[in-house]
């Protein structure tokens, strides 16, 4: 049985997701006793839907691409995506023998195909280093107590700060330690337990939360029509979203109709750079170019070689060699020309308006499918309250964050799972 003092020089970790697994490995493989609490029944809930489930553990590409990807924050993430970068991250599972295989856009998956073997191989590993894994286990607060330190500054010397002393849990018991690692996540897919009381405890502890958004999420628009195209996917194409007459994002790609909007690659990535000023405007404008590789002149000497062409026959059939056959009627509605409508009689300004059309499709952003929907959480504790280089609180010792429950995002292709073992990783390593 273990004494007082060993269970004070315990590492805590709360969250047994991908980063506090990564976090409770690397500080036990210095050769710390460490306790993992997960609320859930299971280790590694949300990452057995990643990548629909075949997680998308990293992109096989270098820091600078990693961070480039990285929607919030990239600067803070630096230090942890340098010791810890995507080959690290393919040596580290290779290693615990799974292996990996490496797809389109630089997404690496493993062989298997299967999530379920991701979070074996990381919690083989936690036992096999002697971690003690506590599920179906909640906690409720942080344990905080003043001490005494030297400062280096004379204003700042012998002055007592906040350092972290255990947590206490749901059930009333408390568990001392030395450290405490905070990898409880964001507010995305809360049936994966994600309820935010991670930074809910952060912030009675004296962090500041910034402000939670849905990221990597589908979007919600104004116009009915969509939920006729549902299922739809569309590649290829070039979208932009406006703010009145200021671009908020602009991507080429492939994109997919639903019945409450659009989704898709482009998308995802779009709303995470655009669902905060949902908040602040009432509607966004979305405009997709179906033609992006044929300018306007060119697609206009189309539209008229192709029109000579038809002669009698209704425009629809013209637009058949231009669109998918579901998305021709909104087309046309949206040109305000009649589908039955002879070719031989479409003149320049009805050319002209099928043309501004298919250059510039128009749809209403009203607001994103929310977090239910949500891949990741865009906020969280506020990257200027923690070290980049340790991952350690600047205002209570011993007091770690990783993952999603810190202010940093990406885009999709295995990005943001590399954030999560990379700060795992760091703070793992700087308690232990």
């Amino acid at each position: 049985m273990m004494s007082k003092d060993e269970k004070a020089e315990q590492i805590i970790i709360i969250g047994g997701g991908a980063a506090g697994m990564m976090a409770a490995i690397a500080a036990a493989g210095k050769g710390r006793r460490v306790l993992l609490f997960e609320q859930n029944e299971k280790l590694g809930k949300k990452l057995y839907i990643t990548g629909k489930g075949r997680c998308n553990l990293t992109n096989d590409s270098d820091v600078s691409q990693h961070l480039s990807a990285v929607v919030s924050n990239p600067r803070f993430l630096y230090s942890a995506q340098t010791q810890f970068d995507a080959q690290a991250t393919k040596d580290f599972f290779q290693q615990l023998g799974l292996p990996l295989k490496t797809e389109r856009g630089n997404r690496v998956f493993p062989v298997s195909d299967h999530s379920s073997d991701v979070i074996k191989a990381l919690e083989y590993e936690c036992k096999r280093l002697g971690v003690e894994i506590r599920l179906n286990t909640k906690v409720k607060e942080l344990l905080l107590k003043t001490e005494d330190t030297q400062q280096d500054s004379e204003e700042q010397k012998d002055k007592a700060v906040n350092a972290v002393a255990g947590v206490l849990l749901a059930d009333g018991k408390k568990e001392m330690g030395q450290a405490v690692i905070m990898a409880t996540g964001g507010v995305s897919y809360p049936s994966t337990g994600a309820d935010g009381s991670g930074l809910s405890m952060a912030r009675r502890a004296g962090h500041h939360v910034t402000d939670l958004y849905p990221a990597l999420v589908p979007l919600c628009t104004k116009e009915k029509w969509t939920a006729q195209l549902a299922g739809l996917s569309l590649r290829n194409i070039s979208i932009s979203i406006k703010n009145g007459n200021k671009k908020l994002y602009e991507e080429f790609g492939e994109m997919l109709f639903t019945h409450r909007g659009v989704s898709g690659p482009v998308i995802l990535s779009a709303s995470s750079y655009i669902s905060h000023y949902l908040t602040e405007a009432a509607s966004l404008r979305l405009e997709i170019d179906l033609k992006p590789a044929l300018d306007e002149q060119k697609l206009d000497q189309r539209l008229i070689r192709e029109l000579e062409q038809a002669g009698i026959k209704h425009i629809r059939n013209v637009c058949a060699t231009l669109l998918p056959h579901s998305l021709i009627p909104v087309v046309l509605d949206q040109a305000g020309i009649p589908k039955d409508r002879r070719s031989c009689d479409i003149g320049k300004k009805e050319r002209m308006a099928l043309l501004h059309t298919l250059k510039s499709l128009t749809m209403t952003i009203t607001g994103t499918e929310g977090f239910d929907a949500a891949i990741i959480t865009r906020g969280g504790i506020d990257t200027r309250e923690i070290h980049p280089g340790t991952m350690e609180s600047r205002r209570i010792r011993g007091l770690y964050f990783a993952g999603e429950c810190i202010d940093v995002d990406a885009l999709t292709g295995g990005f943001n799972l590399q954030i999560a073992w990379a700060t795992g990783y760091k703070a793992g390593l700087s308690a232990g």
